[in-house]
């Protein structure tokens, strides 16, 4: 049974981020599929004071109802995410393609690390653009 690690922020679920999940599943098998979610405050550092769209509690709400998805973890730093990893130990962290050429945090806790490239350009920075 392998167990496959995803995290990121997931302010307005989308098409590519269910994509994202089905794949996972389909690599975890019979085991499980983990998805990490940043807290607001790490958003709000990353992104902006106007991010997150949702709140923690709301997302993670979302996420649960997934049937992809078997367990959802909240983590508000570096460190913490890190640490997450380092229990958990994933088999594969699948991450989107646009964390390919940067630095994956706890990477060295996972046997295998994938990237999933977007799917019809989609992206909540962009579904936010055009509806502002």
């Amino acid at each position: 049974m392998k167990t496959v690690w995803c995290n990121g922020s997931f302010d307005l679920l989308h098409p590519a981020h269910i994509e994202l999940f089905k794949i996972a599943k389909t690599l975890a098998g019979d085991g499980k599929v983990i998805v990490g979610l940043d807290s607001d405050e790490r958003i709000r550092e990353k992104k902006g004071f106007r991010r997150p769209i949702n709140t923690i509690e709301d997302r993670k709400i979302m996420l649960e109802s997934i049937r992809y998805i078997d367990l959802v973890l909240e983590f508000d730093s570096d460190k913490g995410l890190t640490n997450l990893l380092q229990m958990i130990r994933p088999d594969i962290m699948l991450l989107g393609g646009d964390w390919r050429d940067g630095k994956v945090i706890g990477s060295e806790y996972a046997q295998e690390v994938r990237f999933f490239d977007r799917k019809n350009g989609y992206s909540t920075t962009g579904i936010i653009n055009r509806t502002s």
